[in-house]
Protein backbone atom coordinates (compact mmCIF):
# COMPACT_ATOMS: atom_id res chain seq x y z
CA UNK A 1 0.00 0.00 0.00
CA UNK A 2 1.47 3.26 -0.70
CA UNK A 3 2.11 5.76 1.61
CA UNK A 4 0.15 8.15 0.55
CA UNK A 5 -2.85 7.21 1.53
CA UNK A 6 -1.71 5.76 4.86
CA UNK A 7 -2.10 6.82 8.29
CA UNK A 8 1.73 7.93 9.23
CA UNK A 9 2.96 8.93 5.61
CA UNK A 10 6.68 7.12 5.63
CA UNK A 11 8.14 4.10 4.51
CA UNK A 12 8.80 1.42 6.12
CA UNK A 13 12.44 1.43 5.02
CA UNK A 14 14.44 1.38 1.51
CA UNK A 15 17.02 -0.91 0.78
CA UNK A 16 19.57 -0.54 -2.06
CA UNK A 17 17.96 2.90 -3.13
CA UNK A 18 14.77 0.79 -4.06
CA UNK A 19 11.72 1.05 -1.55
CA UNK A 20 10.26 -2.53 -0.48
CA UNK A 21 7.21 -1.24 0.88
CA UNK A 22 5.23 0.48 -1.90
CA UNK A 23 5.76 4.19 -0.73
CA UNK A 24 5.90 5.38 -4.27
CA UNK A 25 3.18 5.40 -6.95
CA UNK A 26 3.56 3.74 -10.33
CA UNK A 27 6.72 2.03 -8.48
CA UNK A 28 9.18 0.36 -11.30
CA UNK A 29 11.62 -2.85 -10.84
CA UNK A 30 15.11 -2.28 -12.20
CA UNK A 31 15.88 -5.72 -12.85
CA UNK A 32 18.73 -4.85 -15.24
CA UNK A 33 20.38 -2.98 -12.28
CA UNK A 34 22.84 -5.39 -11.24
CA UNK A 35 23.96 -6.15 -14.65
CA UNK A 36 27.03 -4.63 -16.20
CA UNK A 37 26.92 -1.83 -18.92
CA UNK A 38 28.96 -4.04 -21.65
CA UNK A 39 29.85 0.07 -23.05
CA UNK A 40 29.25 2.87 -21.40
CA UNK A 41 29.19 4.95 -24.47
CA UNK A 42 26.14 3.05 -25.58
CA UNK A 43 24.66 4.03 -21.90
CA UNK A 44 20.91 5.65 -22.03
CA UNK A 45 21.51 8.80 -21.18
CA UNK A 46 18.08 9.74 -20.02
CA UNK A 47 16.25 9.23 -16.81
CA UNK A 48 12.83 8.48 -15.36
CA UNK A 49 11.76 11.08 -12.58
CA UNK A 50 8.55 10.92 -10.82
CA UNK A 51 7.33 14.39 -9.03
CA UNK A 52 4.47 14.49 -5.98
CA UNK A 53 5.18 10.87 -4.86
CA UNK A 54 5.06 8.96 -8.48
CA UNK A 55 1.38 10.40 -9.43
CA UNK A 56 3.29 12.29 -12.36
CA UNK A 57 6.38 11.26 -14.59
CA UNK A 58 8.68 12.07 -17.07
CA UNK A 59 11.88 12.03 -18.71
CA UNK A 60 15.00 14.39 -18.43
CA UNK A 61 18.18 14.39 -20.23
CA UNK A 62 21.83 13.75 -18.53
CA UNK A 63 23.42 15.78 -20.31
CA UNK A 64 26.62 16.22 -17.84
CA UNK A 65 27.14 12.19 -17.32
CA UNK A 66 26.17 12.15 -13.11
CA UNK A 67 26.38 9.15 -11.71
CA UNK A 68 22.58 8.63 -11.05
CA UNK A 69 20.60 5.81 -10.02
CA UNK A 70 17.42 4.95 -9.08
CA UNK A 71 16.01 6.33 -5.76
CA UNK A 72 17.98 9.75 -5.68
CA UNK A 73 16.90 13.06 -5.43
CA UNK A 74 17.91 15.26 -8.30
CA UNK A 75 16.99 19.12 -9.54
CA UNK A 76 15.45 19.12 -12.91
CA UNK A 77 14.79 21.94 -15.34
CA UNK A 78 11.48 23.55 -14.71
CA UNK A 79 8.98 26.35 -15.87
CA UNK A 80 11.12 29.51 -15.47
CA UNK A 81 13.26 27.66 -12.10
CA UNK A 82 13.68 23.94 -11.00
CA UNK A 83 12.04 21.57 -9.90
CA UNK A 84 13.23 18.44 -7.60
CA UNK A 85 12.08 14.74 -8.29
CA UNK A 86 13.22 11.24 -7.46
CA UNK A 87 14.84 8.95 -9.86
CA UNK A 88 12.10 5.95 -10.68
CA UNK A 89 14.02 4.49 -13.61
CA UNK A 90 17.55 4.29 -15.10
CA UNK A 91 19.41 2.39 -17.79
CA UNK A 92 18.36 0.37 -20.19
CA UNK A 93 14.89 -0.03 -19.47
CA UNK A 94 14.14 3.82 -19.84
CA UNK A 95 15.11 2.88 -23.78
CA UNK A 96 12.06 0.18 -23.43
CA UNK A 97 9.66 2.98 -21.78
CA UNK A 98 10.23 5.81 -24.11
CA UNK A 99 9.53 3.39 -27.26
CA UNK A 100 6.55 2.00 -25.46
CA UNK A 101 5.50 5.77 -25.25
CA UNK A 102 6.84 7.05 -28.92
CA UNK A 103 9.56 9.19 -27.63
CA UNK A 104 13.12 9.80 -28.54
CA UNK A 105 16.36 10.09 -26.55
CA UNK A 106 17.29 13.42 -28.94
CA UNK A 107 14.37 14.81 -28.86
CA UNK A 108 15.25 18.74 -28.39
CA UNK A 109 12.00 19.70 -26.00
CA UNK A 110 13.15 17.11 -23.68
CA UNK A 111 14.42 18.92 -20.32
CA UNK A 112 17.59 18.20 -18.84
CA UNK A 113 18.70 17.65 -15.73
CA UNK A 114 20.56 20.18 -13.64
CA UNK A 115 22.41 18.32 -10.45
CA UNK A 116 21.86 15.98 -7.82
CA UNK A 117 19.70 17.53 -4.95
CA UNK A 118 21.56 19.63 -2.69
CA UNK A 119 19.94 20.45 0.92
CA UNK A 120 19.11 24.12 0.17
CA UNK A 121 17.04 22.66 -3.06
CA UNK A 122 15.62 20.01 -0.78
CA UNK A 123 14.76 22.00 2.38
CA UNK A 124 13.26 24.85 0.05
CA UNK A 125 11.07 21.32 -2.05
CA UNK A 126 9.79 20.52 1.85
CA UNK A 127 8.36 24.12 2.43
CA UNK A 128 6.70 24.14 -0.91
CA UNK A 129 5.50 20.64 -0.36
CA UNK A 130 4.04 21.34 3.50
CA UNK A 131 2.74 24.53 1.38
CA UNK A 132 0.56 22.64 -0.64
CA UNK A 133 -2.86 21.66 1.43
CA UNK A 134 -3.06 25.08 2.62
CA UNK A 135 -3.16 26.41 -1.18
CA UNK A 136 -5.68 24.09 -2.18
CA UNK A 137 -8.11 24.52 0.83
CA UNK A 138 -7.98 28.26 0.06
CA UNK A 139 -7.96 27.53 -4.07
CA UNK A 140 -11.59 25.82 -3.56
CA UNK A 141 -13.07 28.71 -1.56
CA UNK A 142 -11.78 30.93 -4.15
CA UNK A 143 -14.01 28.78 -6.66
CA UNK A 144 -16.76 28.52 -4.78
CA UNK A 145 -16.80 32.56 -4.19
CA UNK A 146 -17.08 32.76 -8.48
CA UNK A 147 -19.65 29.94 -8.19
CA UNK A 148 -17.73 27.60 -11.08
CA UNK A 149 -19.39 23.86 -11.92
CA UNK A 150 -15.80 22.78 -11.04
CA UNK A 151 -13.93 20.91 -8.39
CA UNK A 152 -10.37 21.12 -7.71
CA UNK A 153 -9.01 18.25 -6.82
CA UNK A 154 -4.63 18.45 -6.75
CA UNK A 155 -2.29 21.20 -6.15
CA UNK A 156 1.50 20.70 -7.09
CA UNK A 157 3.36 23.16 -6.53
CA UNK A 158 6.89 23.73 -8.28
CA UNK A 159 10.18 23.29 -5.79
CA UNK A 160 11.09 27.01 -6.42
CA UNK A 161 7.52 28.03 -5.64
CA UNK A 162 7.32 30.01 -8.92
CA UNK A 163 5.17 27.58 -10.41
CA UNK A 164 1.56 25.85 -9.45
CA UNK A 165 -0.42 23.36 -11.16
CA UNK A 166 -4.55 23.18 -10.37
CA UNK A 167 -5.60 19.64 -11.55
CA UNK A 168 -9.47 20.29 -11.68
CA UNK A 169 -12.61 18.11 -12.93
CA UNK A 170 -15.66 19.36 -14.63
CA UNK A 171 -18.71 18.19 -16.49
CA UNK A 172 -18.35 20.95 -19.09
CA UNK A 173 -16.40 23.68 -20.02
CA UNK A 174 -15.56 26.48 -17.68
CA UNK A 175 -14.01 29.81 -18.38
CA UNK A 176 -11.57 30.54 -15.26
CA UNK A 177 -9.87 33.43 -16.92
CA UNK A 178 -10.99 35.80 -13.74
CA UNK A 179 -10.25 32.94 -11.37
CA UNK A 180 -6.53 32.41 -12.75
CA UNK A 181 -5.92 36.15 -12.62
CA UNK A 182 -6.91 35.80 -8.49
CA UNK A 183 -4.71 32.80 -7.96
CA UNK A 184 -2.10 34.51 -9.56
CA UNK A 185 -2.42 37.53 -7.34
CA UNK A 186 -2.95 35.46 -3.76
CA UNK A 187 -0.41 32.96 -4.43
CA UNK A 188 2.45 34.78 -6.40
CA UNK A 189 2.89 32.13 -8.64
CA UNK A 190 2.85 31.38 -12.41
CA UNK A 191 -1.18 29.57 -12.17
CA UNK A 192 -1.82 26.69 -15.28
CA UNK A 193 -5.51 24.74 -14.84
CA UNK A 194 -5.38 21.29 -16.08
CA UNK A 195 -8.54 19.24 -16.76
CA UNK A 196 -8.48 15.95 -15.58
CA UNK A 197 -10.98 12.84 -15.94
CA UNK A 198 -12.92 11.01 -13.02
CA UNK A 199 -10.82 7.59 -12.72
CA UNK A 200 -7.38 9.80 -12.99
CA UNK A 201 -9.02 11.95 -9.69
CA UNK A 202 -9.11 8.53 -8.42
CA UNK A 203 -5.75 7.69 -8.84
CA UNK A 204 -4.29 10.97 -7.56
CA UNK A 205 -6.44 10.87 -3.96
CA UNK A 206 -6.14 7.33 -3.56
CA UNK A 207 -8.35 4.96 -1.30
CA UNK A 208 -8.92 1.29 -0.74
CA UNK A 209 -10.78 -0.89 -3.38
CA UNK A 210 -13.94 -3.65 -2.73
CA UNK A 211 -10.99 -6.48 -3.26
CA UNK A 212 -8.91 -5.05 0.46
CA UNK A 213 -5.98 -3.67 -1.75
CA UNK A 214 -5.36 -0.07 -2.61
CA UNK A 215 -6.72 1.28 -5.94
CA UNK A 216 -5.37 -0.26 -9.31
CA UNK A 217 -5.51 3.70 -10.51
CA UNK A 218 -3.52 4.99 -7.59
CA UNK A 219 -0.61 2.14 -7.84
CA UNK A 220 -0.15 0.72 -11.66
CA UNK A 221 -2.64 1.59 -13.79
CA UNK A 222 -2.09 4.61 -16.44
CA UNK A 223 -4.08 4.12 -19.14
CA UNK A 224 -7.71 4.21 -18.98
CA UNK A 225 -9.72 2.35 -21.38
CA UNK A 226 -13.68 2.95 -21.66
CA UNK A 227 -15.73 0.30 -19.74
CA UNK A 228 -19.64 -0.59 -20.75
CA UNK A 229 -21.91 -2.42 -19.21
CA UNK A 230 -21.37 -5.23 -21.69
CA UNK A 231 -18.61 -6.05 -20.42
CA UNK A 232 -20.68 -7.23 -17.19
CA UNK A 233 -23.11 -9.01 -19.15
CA UNK A 234 -20.92 -11.08 -20.76
CA UNK A 235 -19.62 -12.13 -17.65
CA UNK A 236 -22.92 -12.79 -16.13
CA UNK A 237 -23.13 -9.89 -13.78
CA UNK A 238 -25.95 -8.34 -12.18
CA UNK A 239 -26.56 -5.05 -13.89
CA UNK A 240 -26.12 -2.77 -10.32
CA UNK A 241 -24.80 0.40 -10.67
CA UNK A 242 -23.27 0.32 -7.31
CA UNK A 243 -21.48 -2.61 -7.39
CA UNK A 244 -20.14 -2.02 -10.64
CA UNK A 245 -19.03 1.09 -10.09
CA UNK A 246 -15.86 2.28 -8.52
CA UNK A 247 -14.57 5.07 -6.36
CA UNK A 248 -14.82 7.45 -9.24
CA UNK A 249 -18.37 7.13 -10.34
CA UNK A 250 -17.39 5.40 -12.93
CA UNK A 251 -17.66 1.37 -13.86
CA UNK A 252 -14.43 -0.41 -12.55
CA UNK A 253 -11.59 -0.91 -14.72
CA UNK A 254 -11.47 -4.29 -13.63
CA UNK A 255 -14.56 -5.41 -15.59
CA UNK A 256 -12.06 -5.59 -18.47
CA UNK A 257 -9.27 -7.77 -17.03
CA UNK A 258 -10.52 -11.21 -17.48
CA UNK A 259 -13.22 -10.06 -20.49
CA UNK A 260 -11.14 -11.65 -23.16
CA UNK A 261 -11.04 -15.06 -21.70
CA UNK A 262 -15.33 -14.72 -21.15
CA UNK A 263 -15.07 -13.62 -24.87
CA UNK A 264 -13.34 -16.75 -25.74
CA UNK A 265 -15.32 -19.07 -23.61
CA UNK A 266 -18.59 -18.40 -25.09
CA UNK A 267 -17.58 -18.61 -28.35
CA UNK A 268 -18.42 -22.52 -28.05
CA UNK A 269 -21.92 -21.50 -26.90
CA UNK A 270 -24.79 -22.06 -29.28
CA UNK A 271 -26.40 -18.85 -30.94
CA UNK A 272 -30.27 -18.63 -30.39
CA UNK A 273 -30.53 -21.28 -27.62
CA UNK A 274 -32.83 -18.89 -25.36
CA UNK A 275 -36.05 -21.18 -26.07
CA UNK A 276 -35.79 -25.12 -27.12
CA UNK A 277 -39.44 -27.00 -27.79
CA UNK A 278 -39.76 -30.09 -25.76
CA UNK A 279 -42.44 -32.34 -25.78
CA UNK A 280 -43.95 -31.12 -22.32
CA UNK A 281 -43.66 -27.67 -23.60
CA UNK A 282 -41.12 -24.98 -23.72
CA UNK A 283 -37.55 -24.48 -22.21
CA UNK A 284 -36.35 -21.07 -21.71
CA UNK A 285 -32.44 -20.10 -20.65
CA UNK A 286 -31.77 -18.88 -17.29
CA UNK A 287 -28.39 -18.78 -17.04
CA UNK A 288 -24.97 -19.75 -18.38
CA UNK A 289 -21.83 -21.52 -16.63
CA UNK A 290 -19.22 -20.46 -18.47
CA UNK A 291 -16.25 -22.64 -16.93
CA UNK A 292 -18.54 -25.46 -16.75
CA UNK A 293 -19.76 -25.22 -19.93
CA UNK A 294 -23.17 -25.57 -18.80
CA UNK A 295 -26.68 -23.55 -20.05
CA UNK A 296 -29.71 -24.20 -17.25
CA UNK A 297 -33.26 -24.22 -18.34
CA UNK A 298 -36.50 -23.84 -16.63
CA UNK A 299 -39.90 -24.79 -18.00
CA UNK A 300 -43.46 -23.16 -17.27
CA UNK A 301 -44.86 -26.74 -15.45
CA UNK A 302 -42.09 -27.00 -12.98
CA UNK A 303 -39.75 -24.52 -11.02
CA UNK A 304 -36.91 -27.10 -11.26
CA UNK A 305 -33.56 -25.92 -13.18
CA UNK A 306 -32.19 -28.38 -15.79
CA UNK A 307 -27.97 -27.94 -16.11
CA UNK A 308 -27.33 -29.08 -20.15
CA UNK A 309 -23.77 -29.52 -22.00
CA UNK A 310 -23.24 -27.62 -24.90
CA UNK A 311 -22.92 -30.70 -26.82
CA UNK A 312 -26.94 -31.21 -25.90
CA UNK A 313 -28.53 -27.95 -26.30
CA UNK A 314 -26.96 -27.89 -30.00
CA UNK A 315 -28.66 -31.88 -30.35
CA UNK A 316 -32.41 -30.18 -29.36
CA UNK A 317 -32.02 -27.09 -31.49
CA UNK A 318 -30.74 -29.37 -34.97
CA UNK A 319 -33.76 -31.22 -33.55
CA UNK A 320 -36.21 -28.66 -33.42
CA UNK A 321 -34.96 -27.71 -36.80
CA UNK A 322 -36.01 -30.99 -38.00
CA UNK A 323 -39.65 -30.62 -36.54
CA UNK A 324 -38.70 -32.94 -33.73
CA UNK A 325 -39.28 -32.60 -29.98
CA UNK A 326 -37.45 -34.47 -27.74
CA UNK A 327 -39.66 -36.58 -24.79
CA UNK A 328 -37.20 -35.85 -21.75
CA UNK A 329 -33.50 -33.63 -20.86
CA UNK A 330 -30.78 -35.57 -20.71
CA UNK A 331 -29.24 -33.56 -17.23
CA UNK A 332 -25.70 -33.30 -16.18
CA UNK A 333 -24.98 -34.09 -12.74
CA UNK A 334 -23.80 -31.22 -10.83
CA UNK A 335 -20.62 -32.79 -8.54
CA UNK A 336 -19.45 -31.20 -5.73
CA UNK A 337 -16.27 -30.15 -4.92
CA UNK A 338 -17.00 -30.13 -1.12
CA UNK A 339 -17.38 -33.05 0.68
CA UNK A 340 -20.21 -34.84 1.84
CA UNK A 341 -21.18 -34.12 5.58
CA UNK A 342 -21.20 -37.68 7.66
CA UNK A 343 -24.74 -38.37 8.47
CA UNK A 344 -24.67 -39.72 12.10
CA UNK A 345 -25.62 -43.55 12.52
CA UNK A 346 -29.00 -44.43 13.96
CA UNK A 347 -28.57 -46.87 17.02
CA UNK A 348 -31.68 -48.72 18.21
CA UNK A 349 -31.49 -48.17 22.59
CA UNK A 350 -35.34 -50.10 22.67
CA UNK A 351 -34.75 -52.69 25.27
CA UNK A 352 -31.29 -51.22 27.00
CA UNK A 353 -33.09 -49.14 29.54
CA UNK A 354 -35.40 -51.01 31.93
CA UNK A 355 -38.59 -48.82 33.24
CA UNK A 356 -37.92 -49.75 36.77
CA UNK A 357 -34.79 -47.58 36.56
CA UNK A 358 -36.65 -44.54 35.17
CA UNK A 359 -39.08 -44.78 38.40
CA UNK A 360 -36.02 -45.30 40.44
CA UNK A 361 -34.47 -41.55 39.21
CA UNK A 362 -37.67 -40.12 39.20
CA UNK A 363 -38.65 -40.97 42.99
CA UNK A 364 -35.04 -39.62 44.22
CA UNK A 365 -36.18 -36.40 42.44
CA UNK A 366 -39.34 -36.22 43.67
CA UNK A 367 -37.77 -36.61 47.12
CA UNK A 368 -35.23 -34.10 46.92
CA UNK A 369 -37.68 -31.48 46.04
CA UNK A 370 -40.02 -32.47 48.76
CA UNK A 371 -36.64 -31.56 51.20
CA UNK A 372 -35.85 -28.34 49.36
CA UNK A 373 -40.07 -27.32 50.03
CA UNK A 374 -39.88 -27.87 53.68
CA UNK A 375 -36.13 -26.72 54.34
CA UNK A 376 -37.55 -23.30 53.04
CA UNK A 377 -40.96 -23.35 54.89
CA UNK A 378 -39.20 -23.92 58.31
CA UNK A 379 -36.75 -21.04 57.50
CA UNK A 380 -39.30 -18.10 56.56
CA UNK A 381 -41.43 -19.41 59.71
CA UNK A 382 -38.62 -19.03 61.46
CA UNK A 383 -37.70 -15.61 60.57
CA UNK A 384 -41.59 -14.59 60.92
CA UNK A 385 -41.11 -15.54 64.65
CA UNK A 386 -37.82 -13.28 65.60
CA UNK A 387 -39.17 -10.49 63.64
CA UNK A 388 -42.24 -10.73 66.02
CA UNK A 389 -40.19 -10.60 69.46
CA UNK A 390 -37.80 -8.22 68.55
CA UNK A 391 -37.83 -4.50 70.09
CA UNK A 392 -38.22 -1.67 67.85
CA UNK A 393 -36.79 1.29 68.37
CA UNK A 394 -35.68 2.06 71.81
CA UNK A 395 -39.15 0.49 73.36
CA UNK A 396 -38.98 -1.71 76.06
CA UNK A 397 -41.57 -4.34 76.85
CA UNK A 398 -44.17 -3.64 79.63
CA UNK A 399 -43.30 -5.80 82.13
CA UNK A 400 -39.42 -5.04 82.30
CA UNK A 401 -40.17 -1.43 82.90
CA UNK A 402 -42.40 -2.28 86.04
CA UNK A 403 -39.38 -5.12 87.29
CA UNK A 404 -37.23 -2.28 87.25
CA UNK A 405 -38.37 0.30 88.82
CA UNK A 406 -40.47 -2.75 91.28
CA UNK A 407 -37.25 -2.08 93.91
CA UNK A 408 -36.53 1.18 94.08
CA UNK A 409 -37.68 2.82 97.77
CA UNK A 410 -41.27 5.08 97.27
CA UNK A 411 -41.34 8.82 98.18
CA UNK A 412 -43.33 10.81 100.21
CA UNK A 413 -46.42 11.85 98.10
CA UNK A 414 -49.00 14.72 98.52
CA UNK A 415 -51.96 11.87 99.24
CA UNK A 416 -49.68 9.59 100.94
CA UNK A 417 -50.99 9.20 104.75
Amino acid sequence: MGCNSCGTGHSGGCKGGSCGSGCNRLEVFDWLADLPVADNRDRCKVIEVSFNQGSRKDFFRNESGLQIYKGDMVAVEGVNGFDVGQVSLSGELVRLQLKKRKKSETDPEMKRVLRIASDVDLSKWKETKAREKEVLIRSRAIAREFKLDMKLSEVEIQADARKATFFYIADERVDFRELIKVYASEFKVKVEMRQIGARQEAGKIGGIGTSGRELCCSTWLTEFKSVNTNAARYQNLSINQTKLSGQCGRLKCCLNYELDTYLDALQYFPEHADVLETAKGKAYLVKKDIFRNLMWYSTSESTKYYPLSIETVKEIQEQNKMGIRPETFETVEIVSGKPKEMEPEYIDVVGQISLRSLERTSRKRRAKDREKITATASDKQNSRQQGRHKPQGNSRPKNQQGQKNRHKPKGNRPGDK
